[in-house]
């Protein structure tokens, strides 16, 4: 069912075009003024919006003319007004308008005109590629669904899940297609400079990979960030591994935030939730293994699927990648059975500190990267007995930056819940 917003400052226009509208079977949501109207294009952007001309507060062509500025014209808008000239007409084709409306407007010309104006509406996607990274089954089915979702309503997102479940993924695909996707990994930029954030990324994405590690200057100026998106026709994308209003209840997270992120907040789910997709993601990601090491593709058996199957993958997808690598490296044609499988499994979770730099050579530079610091700080802090002053030091790093590490690369100590 298509959406109209109607915006006109006269209470009985916009109850009447309400009326009219709805007993054709549209949604109607009404604005009196400018401001409303920009609020409601914030809250969700409409299939089709009837944008009067003459509002106290701002002008319809200015508005018209903020949002194609904005990149925000991304549905048809037809032009009324009671004072009508052709000049005004013109302009407001010129600025991206379907068409323009004199009032008193005919029931059958408001019927006409909005139906063709909702046969325009471009098909072309929102979105960059797909999720099948992530899986091909119902449970990344509805993961897309709630981010198309997300995206359709203009809102920033706040995906939440654990360590390694694919949120880097989930942000690249809602990036806009040619858009610029910008990680915004240093959290001093936030705090320091989210206007020029904003301009590196306009057009594009913002992905914040850790909401947990800003503090509360940083956290203002995401906040800043996301308020001012739409200037520059950006969407903000944050990542946390524990739910907002948990992290708000444990003084983690600004209120001005959360109430910023809380509205489109997706869960990301762990790989063990979607176990139909095991089989397959770990057959692409071995014969990507395979491929960079120049050797023959490995199959599993249906022994070994199963086995890949019934593991909880507690590191998820960076689990999976490093058992694929490690697959790879085994060399030979034969087919990979069950035990091969459960023996990787088997020398603890994910990469570990034990397999060397050779079982990382399957991986691209940036993960081969993360898989080490992970490893190393791991071992580290094994050594310290977890104490982090002392391994910050012996690691010639900040403490701040430790913590930050730890949080980042998804580090627990041993026994610790999830």
């Amino acid at each position: 069912m298509s959406e109209i917003l109607v915006v006109d400052d006269e209470a009985g226009i916009r109850e009447l075009m309400q009326e009219i509208l709805e007993e054709e079977g549209y949604e109607v949501r009404l604005a009196e003024n400018g401001a409303a109207a920009r609020n409601a294009m914030e809250n969700k952007v409409p299939d089709l919006v009837l944008l009067d001309i003459w509002m106290p507060d701002v002008d319809g062509v200015s508005l018209l003319k903020e949002w194609k500025t904005q990149g925000r014209l991304t549905m048809p808008v037809v032009m009324m007004s009671g004072h009508g000239t052709v000049h005004t007409a013109v302009e407001a084709t010129r600025l991206g308008a379907f068409d323009y409306l004199e009032k008193p407007i005919a029931y059958k010309q408001l019927l006409e005109t909005v139906r063709k104006a909702l046969d325009t509406r471009p098909s072309r996607p929102t979105t960059s590629g797909d999720l099948s990274a992530l899986g091909m089954g119902e449970v990344i089915r509805r993961l897309t669904q709630r981010l198309n979702l997300a995206v359709t309503a203009g809102l920033p997102v706040a995906l939440v899940g654990e360590a390694g479940s694919g949120a880097e993924l989930a942000a690249r695909y809602l990036t806009p297609p040619d858009g610029v996707f910008l990680l915004a990994d240093v959290p001093a930029t936030l705090a320091n400079q989210p206007i020029e954030i904003l301009a590196q990324a306009k057009g594009g994405l913002v992905f914040v990979p850790d909401l947990t590690i800003l503090n509360a200057m940083q956290q203002r100026g995401l906040a800043l960030l996301i308020g001012r998106r739409a200037e520059f026709g950006v969407r903000v994308v944050a990542a946390s591994q524990t739910a907002l209003p948990e992290l708000l209840a444990a003084g983690q997270l600004s209120q001005e935030l959360h109430d910023l992120l809380v509205h489109a907040m997706v869960e990301m789910p762990p790989l063990r939730a979607r176990r139909e997709d095991i089989p397959a993601l770990a057959s692409r990601m071995v014969e990507d293994a395979c491929a960079r090491l120049l050797i023959p593709p490995r199959r599993f058996t249906e022994e070994a699927q199963a086995a890949l199957s019934a593991h909880d993958w507690p590191e998820n997808l960076a689990e999976l990648q490093a058992l694929a690598g490690k697959l790879a490296l085994a060399g030979g044609e034969a087919p990979i059975e069950a035990g091969e499988v459960r023996a990787i499994l088997g020398t603890g979770r994910g990469s570990g500190h034990a397999g060397g730099i050779d079982l990382m050579l399957h991986l691209p530079l940036k993960d081969a990267r993360d898989q080490f610091e992970k490893a190393y700080l791991e071992a580290m802090l094994a050594e310290c007995n977890w104490g982090m002053s002392r391994a910050a030091e012996r690691a010639g790093l900040d403490r701040t930056n430790l913590y930050r590490k730890v949080k980042q690369l998804g580090i627990e100590a041993p026994g610790k819940e999830k």
